[in-house]
């Protein structure tokens, strides 16, 4: 009789299965994210997909209402308005939600810069475009092959078996247009603050002011939270996360403009008092309908009610 998986065996198993990348952020610690699976961003784009060809649809319908005959162009006029629609759509939506289209939003997607400094407006542009020239133009012009001929409807069939073959090639799942534009799809794990780690902090002996906490947001908590929690199993790691913590204390009173010194052997007080201000802080702001995702103040319920 086999014997029954423990709980701890079974996820385990369940996490190797998974496959991670470290990002490091400019304040320096790192931060594993979980790349995506092929299946939800398969999902995220059909629904992207679904979203861009019901506008499509709805601007044909307003087009045939027009006293002209359109009927011998609608095909064409249907390609361009696919191409005018759907390309902004990917470039916008990720421009202003960070990272996220709402196919993305929906599966718990989000597209990350490598170098992890956040999404630039090149690279968003770049792995957008380029999601055109890899699938979506090809496709188009398969399923309008008409007049192309066998040849070069079995040419396009090819580059798009090698196209959809490149996320299975590399450990990053990345796509052609991730892969210059230098982008990481991940599984966006749900922002949650933990209770505990503010709890036994010495809060009260480093003051700080309202504008000092307008910097950071929910990303920022977390990679201070992980590193303030990060397991020192010998010396050396010990070390290591001494080096951490001053650096990171430094880095932080720079941003926020702190002129008091904080003395290396405080440099923990003084992120746990940060972490517990910061954390409390935007607690606040949640309160009041104001969600901080990160340093750039893009908000997720902003978003939703834009």
């Amino acid at each position: 009789m086999a014997m029954q998986e423990t709980p701890a065996q079974v996820a385990r198993r369940l996490d190797s299965n998974r496959r991670w990348f470290d990002l490091v952020p400019p304040e320096g610690v790192p931060i594993r994210f979980e790349v995506a699976g092929l299946a939800a961003r398969f999902g995220a784009q059909l629904l992207d997909i679904l979203i861009t060809t019901v506008v499509v649809i709805a601007v044909l319908i307003l087009l045939a209402l027009l006293p002209f005959n359109l009927e011998p162009l609608i095909a064409s006029l249907a390609a361009i308005l696919m191409l005018v629609i759907r390309a902004p759509y990917y470039i916008l939506t990720e421009l202003f939600w960070n990272g996220r289209t709402v196919g993305k939003r929906a599966a718990g997607l989000r597209v990350l810069g490598a170098d992890g400094r956040g999404l630039t407006t090149h690279a968003v542009v770049a792995r957008n475009l380029l999601k055109e020239v890899e699938i979506f133009m090809p496709g188009s012009l398969l399923l309008a092959s008409g007049g192309l001929g066998t040849f070069w409807n079995v040419v396009l069939l090819v580059w798009i078996i090698i196209v959809l073959a490149v996320p299975l090639t590399n450990r990053k799942r990345q796509r052609l247009g991730d892969l210059i534009a230098n982008t990481y799809v991940t599984s966006r794990p749900r922002s949650v603050l933990l209770p505990d780690l503010s709890g036994g902090s010495k809060a009260a002996a480093f003051d700080f002011t309202a504008a000092q906490m307008e910097h950071y947001g929910r990303f920022e908590l977390q990679t201070l939270e992980r590193l303030l929690r990060a397991d020192t199993a010998s010396a050396s790691s010990e070390e290591r996360r001494r080096e951490s913590l001053v650096q990171v204390a430094a880095q932080i009173r720079r941003k926020i403009g702190y002129e008091e010194a904080v003395p290396p052997a405080r440099a923990e007080e003084f992120l746990r008092a940060f972490y517990t201000a910061q954390r409390a802080f935007l607690e606040q702001k949640r309160v009041f309908g104001e969600v901080r995702d990160d340093k750039h103040h893009r908000t997720e319920d902003a978003d939703q009610t834009s």
